[in-house]
Formats: structure tokens, C-alpha cells, sequence
């Protein structure tokens, strides 16, 4: 999307797919607000509290008035419902008067809130559903290619590559059924007027509200006040911002892979593409960067909605002016991560040569604990197989001596354990059956859930 000179927010122009632009738009909330009147309008109508035709009167309207009527009207009123309310009155001739009965402000505003966050989130699922699509099939590509496992950001131990991309796919696997299980609480509208007890209309107006919200493909939030508790916005905000953290995770894996002493995955880079303004052979995970940078904005924006939990009394405004910033932040800087983090992915470059490299850099060393384990299964001791072997290793360190030779060459060692055997040991492959069968038990869950194959 071109830059507009005026634009000011990057979701303007950097982040964001158009389809959530569009979405979030200030057209499309007040177009779903009238339609919100609407409903209640149409329910209304077929029980008789307002005259027969009123619904066919808005219907006009909707399809005549236009959101910058609104904007003009609200600096009269001070107020963007009553000014809504307002321009549609004025399509509507007679029947002007019969919309709006028995409502609060809230009651458009929220439960519009929450239809926009329903289609935002499930935008927002089968965006991760992709992106679980992708680090399964690197996961079955790569699923037995033997690489070195780091803890403390040190070489630790045999792993596998395909290993690495299915542990990220079940913590994505996750996120999908925490979504599923928020939807209950999350997915909910309110019709019941200023502090929500149909004060107004009694029980024929909660009969109209169970109407109006199942036609909305929503359920009724009963603990409503005049708004609809908060509790459940920072509980979704809550999760989004948990999967953000995800991808900050992965992209942060990635960045760590592509340094130039590692050097065992890269991002693509294009062949115009360039790095650096002064170092012309720079080739940056930048992409992965971006994801790790907008997890922060993601985090903090955690804060707001936590804060919005807590409202005076039945309600007060200390919400709104935060949720117009934070609501369409939180989906559509996800969206950006996601869409990024699927698009590295599937350019991906793994470099085998290094990955093998790397593996054989320490000369046997991860495979220190299986010595230690075998050497007790063989009667020497745990405790003193690994003191014995915890010497041999420091030995190696301090004169960059082979690890495996100084092993292979140890006479205690050789007492306990054969050439055949050592040899064994120190093949990457022997100690990869449990990683590829955990690998697959990963991707046939994936398979389950998305109902796509993958194996």
C-alpha cells in the first residue's frame, strides 16, 4: 500500500491486512451499530411495541445515510450514538421516532464491539491454523535431520531440526484451543438497556434481547451492567497478547539460527535487497526482528485492557477512549505477525552444511550424558561415570584435544564399553528414534485438528 504524506499511524500503511482495515474501519462500526438497531427494530416490531413498518423505514435509511452525516451531526450532540441516532431519524420520516426504544448507548456500542472482535478472531484462528499448516510440514520435511540442542545458549545434546519446528506447532496447537475455549465467555451482547435489567421493557424485553443476539450469532451477557463486563475483553487481550509472545519466541529461535556464527537457517533475501546503507554484505533477519518488536507493543497494550476491568459502579467512560486504540491494535499487529511469521517460514533457507558443522563442533561432546548413561547401565557407577567423564570434557576444552579421541582412548572407559559400542554412541543417528516418533505423534495431532495431511 502506498504511503499516504498525511498517514501518521503505521497501521495505516505498514501493517495489517486490508481485510481488517476494512473491518475495523469507522464506516464499518457505525454501518454494524445501525445494523444492531436494526434487529432490535425488527424483533421489536413483530411483538408489537412499535408500529409495522418502522423496520422497512430503516432499512431505507441504512441504505441512504452516510457515516460523515454522523460526523457532522456529533459535534451538536457530543455524543456519536445520539448522533447515529439521529441521521438515521431523518430517513426515516414518522418512523423516526420508534427506533431506539427501551436501549442505552452500550448496547449498539458493545455488542458491535464484540460482533467486530468475533470476525477479527476467527480471521485471527485461521491465520495460526496456516502458520501450524507450515511448521508441520518443515516438522515431517526435517523431522530426522540430527542438529545440536542449546540450553544456556550452549551446545547441549543431540537433537533433530524437525524436533524444533513441532514443539512450535504444538504451543500453536494450544493457542488454537485456548481460543476455542474463550469464545463462550468472549462472544457475548448485551440489549438491556442503561444498567442491564430491562428496567424499561421487563421480561419482554429480555425475551427481545435472546432474540436480537441469537439473530447476531451471539450469547447474553445476564451479568451485564450498562456495559458488558470487561473482565472478558482482557481475558481474549490476555491470549492474543500470549500468542504474540509465541511468535516472539520463534522469531527470536530464527534470529538466533541466522547469526553468522550459527549461520543454520536464513530468511530470504532478495537479490535487489539490501542490508545495510554502509556495510553492503549485511544480510539481516529483519523480518523476524519485526515480529519480536510488535510482541512488545502487543504486551504493553495488556496493561490498558487490565485496567479496563475496573469501572465505577455500573459503568463509567474510562474504557472507551483506550479500547478505540487497543481493539484494533491488538488484531491487526497480530495479523502482521502472523502473516510474517507464515511468510519466513515458507522461504525459509536451511543450510545442511552448517547444521552438520555446527554438530560436529565440539568433537562428541553432546553426547557426554549418553556415555555417562551407558557406562552405568554397564555397572561403573553414575556418580563416578560422571565425574570421569565431566574430567575427560574439561580436558578436552583446555587443549583442544578431541573429545571423542581422548573417550575412545580413556582405559576405563574401555573397560566398560568396546569400540563397537563407543562408535555407536557417537553417531548422531542412534539417538533419534524418540525425537522422530514424538515429531510425528505432533503432526498427526496437526493433521486431526486441521483436517489437512501432512505425512
Amino acid at each position: 500500500m502506498p504511503v499516504k504524506p498525511e498517514s501518521i499511524h503505521p497501521i495505516e500503511y505498514r501493517y495489517g491486512c486490508e481485510r481488517l482495515k476494512r473491518l475495523f474501519s469507522v464506516e464499518n462500526f457505525y454501518r454494524t451499530m445501525a445494523r444492531v438497531e436494526l434487529v432490535v427494530v425488527e424483533v421489536q416490531e413483530k411483538y408489537g411495541i412499535i408500529p409495522k413498518g418502522t423496520s422497512n423505514a430503516l432499512k431505507n435509511a441504512l441504505s441512504k445515510f452516510d457515516v460523515h452525516e454522523v460526523f457532522e451531526e456529533e459535534k451538536k450532540t457530543r455524543h456519536d450514538i445520539m448522533a447515529l441516532i439521529n441521521v438515521l431519524a431523518r430517513y426515516m420520516g414518522r418512523y423516526g421516532e420508534y427506533i431506539h426504544i427501551g436501549l442505552t448507548s452500550a448496547d449498539l456500542r458493545d455488542t458491535t464491539k464484540v460482533l467486530i472482535i468475533k470476525q477479527a478472531t476467527e480471521h485471527i484462528e485461521e491465520k495460526i491454523r496456516n502458520l501450524i499448516l507450515t511448521l508441520g510440514k518443515l516438522a515431517a520435511k526435517y523431522s530426522d535431520l540430527p542438529c545440536v540442542a542449546r540450553t544456556h545458549g550452549v551446545h547441549a545434546s543431540i537433537y533433530t531440526l524437525g524436533r524444533k519446528f513441532a514443539v512450535f506447532a504444538d504451543e500453536f496447537l494450544r493457542h488454537l484451543e485456548r481460543l476455542s475455549e474463550v469464545k463462550k465467555r468472549i462472544f457475548v451482547g448485551k440489549i438491556s438497556g442503561s444498567v442491564g435489567i430491562h428496567s424499561c421493557l421487563g421480561e419482554l424485553g429480555e425475551q427481545i434481547e435472546n432474540e436480537v443476539l441469537s439473530e447476531l450469532g451471539l450469547q447474553v451477557d445476564e451479568s451485564s451492567t450498562q456495559v458488558i463486563s470487561r473482565d472478558r475483553f482482557a481475558e481474549l487481550f490476555l491470549l492474543l497478547a500470549l500468542i504474540s509472545t509465541s511468535l516472539d519466541k520463534l522469531a527470536t529461535e530464527i534470529r538466533n539460527l541466522q547469526r553468522t556464527e550459527i549461520a543454520e537457517v536464513e530468511e530470504e533475501f532478495l537479490p535487489e535487497q539490501v542490508g545495510s546503507t554502509a556495510m553492503p554484505h549485511k544480510r539481516n533477519p529483519i523480518n523476524a526482528e519485526n515480529v519480536c518488536s510488535l510482541s512488545r507493543i502487543l504486551r504493553g497494550l495488556t496493561i490498558s485492557a487490565l485496567e479496563n476491568v475496573v469501572l465505577w459502579h455500573e459503568r463509567d467512560l474510562t474504557n472507551s477512549a483506550s479500547e478505540r486504540i487497543l481493539i484494533p491494535e491488538f488484531f491487526m499487529l497480530l495479523d502482521e505477525q502472523l502473516s510474517r511469521m507464515t511468510r519466513i517460514l515458507n522461504r525459509l533457507r536451511i543450510r545442511k552444511d552448517n547444521i552438520r558443522r555446527n554438530l560436529e563442533l565440539t568433537e562428541g561432546m553432546i553426547f557426554s550424558e549418553i556415555i555417562v548413561t551407558k557406562l552405568a547401565i554397564k555397572g561403573y557407577g553414575r556418580q563416578k561415570a560422571h565425574e570421569l567423564v565431566r574430567r575427560i570434557a574439561m580436558k578436552a576444552y583446555e587443549t583442544r584435544a578431541s573429545f571423542k579421541e581422548l573417550i575412545m582412548s580413556d582405559k576405563t572407559i574401555r573397560q566398560y564399553l568396546d569400540e563397537k559400542e563407543l562408535e555407536r554412541i557417537f553417531d548422531p543417528k542412534e539417538h533419534l528414534r524418540v525425537a522422530v516418533k514424538r515429531t510425528e505423534k505432533i503432526i498427526r495431532k496437526i493433521e486431526e485438528v486441521l483436517g489437512e495431511k501432512i505425512l
